[in-house]
């Protein structure tokens, strides 16, 4: 089967590449001329592990392949991917579906047989409806089917939950949508991964309700985190006696700085945008939203607390270690390390800061902080170190090397990867999130 991608994006990309290691034909179509060039000379836009050679791999088997031109990429698919970006709109945080509806004008336009066309990008409920309605003005005369299936790709681990997903949700009321989507992930249907077919405005829900959902989960366990500093308990204990309930789970229970990352910040705005359109109130999103933009502050407070307070804290020097939303990305979407780096420069520290992946993405959104090569030469001269991304590299630093370098033994965990007794007892003034 052939496929056809629009938006080499993340989304696009992985799931093109994985498209295409299942044995389908695969065209990935981009309008950034640069980004095709950097794919043909096998240059990822993106950090991705894995996605490289994969990538790689199926191009040399030709069956991946890139492209300007969206007419020459849709020509004999039987599917067409919308995967173009949906961020925030500017000003009243709806999703932004202009490429999306530009995308869908232009399949319209040049269509030359009959296809699905599956909005792969987040959208909120009623976008296939106006995509159908865009497709039918369009003037095409082929068969067409308008079908949602949204992705849940965590960054970081992409291609496992491609290959190997939880489920594969797929919307719509057609049996000629049906049945090319089978075809599609035929390969992961033979290996029994569950495929959910639902109404389409029941799978556009689906994303934002999962979304929502796992949200609701990370600032449930931060708000956790604040009451056991208070009481003395430890939410590494928490999460662990209420995630061994079948009913609740363990992830996304990890005490932290806060959610931020392509996905969760826009999808909740989105989510709520959606819900007052329709006079549904969500209340509880509508709290982790406010929660959440408060917790990344919060923790630009907490860091200045660990260097004295206010009243001391101009003029000392702060190392951020990782700076990216999560590790194993380079995305800087909302992450919390803008918030916490803009708290403390608004009361005069200095900071440096260091990310294996992240630093060049980084850099413009966080002027005046001072990007160093490594961890080191980030701490050397701190009088303090707040690890904000839990990077692996930064799971077994060498701290009798960190306390030469830094300025004062001051330590800072906003991801709890380290014991509170072993710093101690190697001479460091350690502060977590949730433990004593």
């Amino acid at each position: 089967m052939k496929i056809a991608m629009v938006g080499s994006g993340y989304v696009g990309l992985v799931s093109g590449a994985c498209f295409a290691d299942f044995g389908h034909d695969v065209v990935c179509i981009d309008k950034d001329q640069s980004k095709i060039d950097r794919l043909h000379d096998g240059v990822m836009p993106i950090f991705e592990p894995g996605l490289a050679d994969l990538v790689a791999a199926n191009v040399k088997a030709g069956r991946l392949s890139f492209t300007t031109s969206l007419t020459e990429g849709i020509a004999g698919a039987a599917a067409i991917f919308i995967a173009v970006g949906t961020p925030s709109r500017r000003g009243d945080g709806h999703a932004d579906l202009s490429f999306v509806y530009a995308v869908a004008q232009e399949i319209g336009e040049s269509l030359s047989n009959d296809a699905v066309v599956v909005t792969k990008s987040t959208v909120p409920v009623g976008t296939g409806d106006e995509v159908e309605r865009i497709l039918r003005g369009s003037g095409t005369k082929h068969r067409f089917a308008v079908v949602s299936n949204p992705e849940f790709l965590r960054e970081g681990a992409a291609i496992g939950d491609f290959k190997h997903p939880d489920r594969i949700v797929i919307g719509t009321e057609e049996d000629f949508g049906r049945e090319i989507m089978h075809e599609v992930y035929r390969p992961l249907f033979l290996n029994q991964s569950p495929i959910l077919f639902t109404s389409r405005r029941s799978a556009e829900l689906i994303k934002y309700a999962g979304n929502a959902f796992l949200a609701t989960k990370i600032m449930f366990i931060n708000e956790m985190a604040d009451l056991c500093e208070k009481v003395g308990a430890n939410v590494q204990d928490v999460s662990r006696g209420i995630g061994s309930d079948k009913r609740i789970g363990p992830k996304f229970l990890n005490a932290g700085p806060g959610y931020g990352g392509s996905c969760f910040p826009k999808d909740t705005l989105a989510l709520l945008k959606t819900a007052e359109d329709y006079e549904s109130p969500v209340r509880i999103v509508e709290a982790v939203v406010k929660a959440n933009d408060h917790r990344k502050r919060a923790m630009g407070r907490k860091v200045i607390e660990a260097i004295g307070g206010l009243d001391a804290a101009r003029g000392k020097r702060v190392a951020l270690l990782g700076l990216t939303f999560k590790p194993n990305t380079d995305d800087m979407r909302d992450s919390p390390a803008i918030a916490i780096a803009q708290a403390l420069q608004d009361v005069g520290v200095e900071v440096t800061a260091y990310d294996p992946e992240g630093m060049d993405l980084a850099a413009p959104l966080m002027p005046g902080v001072v990007m160093k090569s490594d961890a080191y030469a980030a701490i050397e001269g701190a009088d303090a170190i707040a690890i904000v991304t839990e990077w692996d590299a930064f799971r077994a630093l060498d701290f009798a090397r960190v306390k030469l370098l830094a300025k004062a033994p001051v330590l800072v965990d906003l991801r709890n990867i380290y014991q509170p007794a072993d710093l101690r007892s190697a001479g460091f003034e350690y502060v977590s999130v949730g433990r004593a």
